[in-house]
């Protein structure tokens, strides 16, 4: 199973949605989001896309109205600040921060521990189980747009960038 996973949106739609078509082309069954999407506006353009996203907060995100749009939301699940998700036979452990996903990842628990924040791609393999992963910024604030593919088959990691 092929897992989408961005990070900091920051309400930039036109990248955003260029990064779920090309998921979407790609044949993600789920989609993951490691926080700072923005506004609550961005939870109806997720829901577009008829795929499953799961969402955690990032520092910025407006959580009161987001809350109610992702209630009415047939496709996003949005699972507060941090998540544990059983997918695709692995357990996948999401935080907006470094430092709670760093938590995660020396656990020894999960498989895959996704995390934002910092705006960079990265990649860690903490131990024969787990991999730390930061899927980069959809926003551009360092100039290369980027987001992550994790496929639970293989235990392996593709970067994309967004043109």
């Amino acid at each position: 199973m092929k897992i989408g996973i961005l990070s900091d949106t920051h309400d930039n739609i036109k990248d955003t949605k260029k990064a779920f078509s090309e998921l979407k082309e790609k044949q993600v069954s789920q989609i993951i989001h490691c926080g700072d999407f923005c506004a609550p506006f961005m939870i109806e353009l997720f829901d577009k896309y008829t795929i499953p996203v799961h969402i955690v907060f990032g520092n910025i995100d407006d959580r009161f109205r987001t809350t109610r749009n992702a209630d009415a939301s047939k496709n996003v699940k949005l699972h507060g600040d941090t998540a544990q998700l059983p997918i695709g036979g692995k357990l996948i452990a999401v935080s907006h921060f470094p430092n709670i996903a760093g938590a995660f990842a020396h656990s020894g628990n999960f498989n895959l521990v996704c995390y934002g924040h910092t705006h960079k791609k990265f990649i860690q393999k903490i131990n024969d189980k787990t991999t730390l992963l930061n899927p980069g910024e959809v926003m551009g604030r360092f100039g290369i747009k980027t987001y992550a593919i994790y496929d639970t088959e293989s235990d392996n990691v593709e970067f994309f960038e967004i043109h």
